[in-house]
């Protein structure tokens, strides 16, 4: 996916003049940087949320993961699933199938029939990567989607997460403020600043631990 002359203001604030971004197919595009250098936007801007000029390349379908799970109250752990579907197959007997499948890879087959407001916090964001990851995207947008949980549970939301990703992958833009977590899944980092990007660092999961170190310290310089 290509980024081309992106420009995008909010009221009188210029957040991007003439961005160029190239974001991998099928690889994990971590975008780093300090509060208010336009990190979800530029996500929102991918995403056809907002308005902006320029171009973008290649983007096809799109898929969320937000910092808040984003269920539907009214709507079982089953059906939340499964509303990603509907414009996808008209055969709910297809659509039921693809839910169940993905429940139980994510371990919630015994819940599929609860409601958000009885989920703990670990089984709701399980449920966001199941409605992600079931619906057929091209492109995966995450927005620091593991930031609220534990250090236990992001733990084994971390396994999880690479284990669907590992089976289903996609071209993916993934916004942390954590340096750690984009060493983790990070293929690419980009360091953005005052809407522009400071730097960019190809990552390879095999990295030697003094590999990820001279990584860190290089973001680090710069954020």
């Amino acid at each position: 996916m290509e980024l081309k002359r992106v420009c995008f203001a909010y009221k009188n604030k210029v957040v991007y003049d003439d961005l160029n971004l190239s974001i991998p197919e099928n690889k994990i595009t971590c975008v780093l940087g300090p509060s208010g250098c336009g990190k979800t936007t530029l996500l929102n801007i991918i995403g056809g949320v907002l308005p902006f000029n320029g171009i973008i390349e290649g983007k096809g379908t799109v898929a969320y993961i937000f910092q808040q799970p984003c269920l539907i109250p009214s709507m079982s752990v089953e059906k939340n699933v499964e509303f990603v579907l509907k414009n996808v197959t008209k055969n709910k007997k297809e659509r039921k199938n693809k839910v169940k499948e993905i429940l139980k890879a994510v371990g919630l087959t015994d819940a599929a029939d609860s409601y958000p407001k009885q989920l703990s916090g670990g089984m709701a964001q399980r449920v966001s990567l199941a409605r992600a990851f079931c619906y057929p995207a091209d492109v995966l947008l995450m927005d620091e989607p593991f930031k609220e949980l534990d250090i236990s549970l992001k733990k084994q939301i971390y396994s999880l997460f690479s284990e669907l990703y590992g089976k289903s992958p996609k071209t993916t833009v993934f916004v942390t403020h954590d340096i750690e977590e984009s060493l983790i899944f990070g293929d690419k980092i980009i360091v953005m600043k005052d809407g522009k990007i400071a730097g960019e660092f190809l990552c390879d999961k095999n990295f030697s631990l003094e590999e990820k170190n001279a990584v860190k310290e290089n973001i680090l310089s710069l954020i």
